[in-house]
């Protein structure tokens, strides 16, 4: 039973419901040529089939005047699970960018891409493209399990393929079974009579429900930022099982001290013949026990807050039927991609490629849209997005190596060893103009403030030190603010909650350390940590370590510690 079952639903809970499994009016909305838009129930539901209604907001106030409705345009977001993507779906989905979107492709923090830009009447063919090119949008977002996330390390090829397999096996048993999706957007035959969905039910999960696998040593999927993390144990190249991690998430509303991020909780660990049961149990109770009445509450970290971390394994080990056995011993030592090339098993290669804030476009000497539509058209293995916004051209003949280096340097795709590592490790969201929900700045913002800091860590000797920057321009956390050494969570525009002292390896949160401030405070703010952090560092201690051990911010605490009753 849900924890909210005494209080009344949201509305959003009763537009589930009446929808039919997914459909609402979408259909009839996407028929009527008056408007630009559909209606905000459908727009609700639309989600759930992997688009959002989007205006552009630097258009709204001349639009106003001039008495027209916004300037009304979709995001259209894939589900790819563990982010592989072969040259043909990658030339698919760059015809699509070109032909039906903005002309450019974004690589988000969670493997996949998203399409900007497309308009109502075009937002059908984009998805019968998508689905031509054997891929999909359906749960990519809305309450349900999202795209699940996988290591994409290139060093370690096999780990990899392990991971994504895994990856794949999840997302295809917790997709939703309703044949909306093929109705609306493939002209598929409509079902007659009752149709269910077996896991979900007619209502779906209270809120998002995001998993991922990570293979240590790297963290590079944030596991402790999942509602269910998976972290894989590995002995003499043999995969064991996966520890289990639950209630990690990053959102959280200013001003509401009830709303925050919190890491996973660790909870036990799982054989690989297990794991299906486990990861549909713990959706399930979430279904069950999560808050149906407020939304801000809704996520599995608040059930686990609420009933108690004890009290939901208790129930998800009565459903499972055995218990989780202990965790086991893991170490992760870093978050981040390693860029260049690497080289993997059978003499195949695999070239990191840094892209700024997730963004393919051809914008002055950095052509990466162009620049990676010609690398597809010659190259014979895969690509993986990573969860850092970044691509990596994977399973490369060692005789195709210096035509893919030549392309990359035609293009300016081979920037990521010069960049500097602050500018590496950087991972903004989209945020203005296109987000609905972005306070400030963010994507626009990072090629502004990044020289700043570059020239700032430069006069204190620290050109070189690898600082994990993370912008977000609302407090929802879709660049996962809330784990940056450095962050700047958006208030206002041109104003940011400046947060510090995460670590790089995902597994402490960063601080508030001064609020609603400009970008001149940003950098007077930091400019003696720096100084500090130059002078008093141990040997290769990085900066949000630096900052918790000298004091300059207090250790956080990860989850609170008192169960709400």
């Amino acid at each position: 039973m849900s924890e909210s079952a005494s209080l009344p639903l949201s509305e959003m809970e009763r537009i589930k419901a009446a929808s039919r499994l997914l459909r609402g009016t979408i259909a009839q909305g996407l028929a009527d040529p008056v408007t630009g838009a559909i209606s905000d129930e459908d727009n609700k539901l639309l989600k759930f089939h992997g688009s959002y209604q989007q205006d552009d907001r630097d258009l709204r106030d001349e639009r106003r005047r001039q008495k027209l409705e916004p300037a009304y345009a979709f995001m259209i977001r894939a589900r790819l699970p563990g982010g592989v993507v072969t040259p043909a779906q990658w030339l698919a989905f760059d015809r699509i960018a070109t032909e039906h979107a903005n002309g450019t492709l974004r690589i988000t923090t969670r493997q996949t891409f998203q399409w900007h830009g497309v308009i109502k009447r075009r937002l059908k063919p984009t998805l019968r493209a998508i689905h031509d090119a054997l891929a999909t949008t359906i749960a990519a977002c809305g309450d349900v399990v999202r795209t699940v996330v996988s290591s994409a390390n290139p060093e370690v090829p096999e780990t990899h393929a392990l991971a994504y397999a895994w990856a794949a096996k999840l997302s295809e048993h917790l997709e939703p079974q309703t044949r909306a999706y093929h109705e609306i957007w493939l002209d598929g035959e409509k079902v007659a009579g009752d149709e269910h969905e077996p896991l979900y039910g007619p209502t779906y999960l209270p809120r998002k429900f995001k998993i991922g696998l990570a293979i240590p040593p790297l963290n590079d999927v944030d596991v402790f930022a999942q509602d269910l993390g998976l972290i894989a144990i590995i002995e003499a190249d043999q995969l064991l099982g996966f520890n289990v991690a639950i209630g990690g998430g990053m959102g959280a509303s200013h001003g509401d001290p009830t709303t925050y991020p919190r890491l996973a909780s660790v909870i036990g660990f799982a054989t690989p013949e297990q794991l299906i049961a486990v990861a549909e149990g713990v959706v399930s109770v979430q279904r069950d026990w999560g808050n149906r009445s407020e939304r801000k509450h809704a996520r599995l970290k608040y059930t686990l807050d609420h009933r108690g971390l004890e009290a939901f394994v208790a129930e998800l080990e009565s459903r499972l039927g055995f218990a989780l056995a202990p965790a086991r011993p893991y170490a992760f030592e870093h978050n981040g991609d390693r860029y260049g090339w690497v080289e993997g098993e059978g003499g195949r290669w695999h070239l990191t490629l840094h892209i700024e804030a997730g963004r393919l476009a051809d914008v002055g000497a950095v052509r990466s849209l162009s620049g990676l539509r010609e690398v597809a058209k010659v190259h014979t293995g895969t690509f993986r997005m990573t969860c850092n916004q970044n691509v990596i051209v994977a399973d490369v003949a060692a005789a195709d190596r210096a035509r893919i280096d030549a392309l990359a340097a035609e293009y300016g795709l081979d920037g990521y060893d010069r960049a500097s590592p602050i500018r590496r490790h950087a991972v903004a969201c989209v945020a203005l103009p296109t987000c609905g929900l972005a306070m400030a700045e963010s994507e626009r913002y990072l090629p502004h403030l990044l020289p700043k800091l570059e020239a700032q860590l430069d006069r204190h000797g620290l050109a070189d030190a690898p600082i994990l920057l993370r912008l977000s321009g609302c407090p929802n956390g879709c660049s996962r603010p809330y784990l940056g050494e450095i962050a700047l969570v958006g208030r206002a525009p041109g104003r940011y909650d400046l947060r510090l002292g995460a670590d790089f390896r995902g597994q402490r949160l960063n601080r508030l350390y001064r609020e609603n401030i400009d970008e001149a405070a940003i950098l007077a703010a930091l400019d003696p940590l720096f100084a500090r952090y130059a002078a008093e560092r141990g040997v290769a201690e990085g900066f949000g370590d630096f900052l918790v051990r000298s004091g300059a911010v207090t250790a956080p605490v990860a989850i609170p510690l008192e169960v709400i009753a």
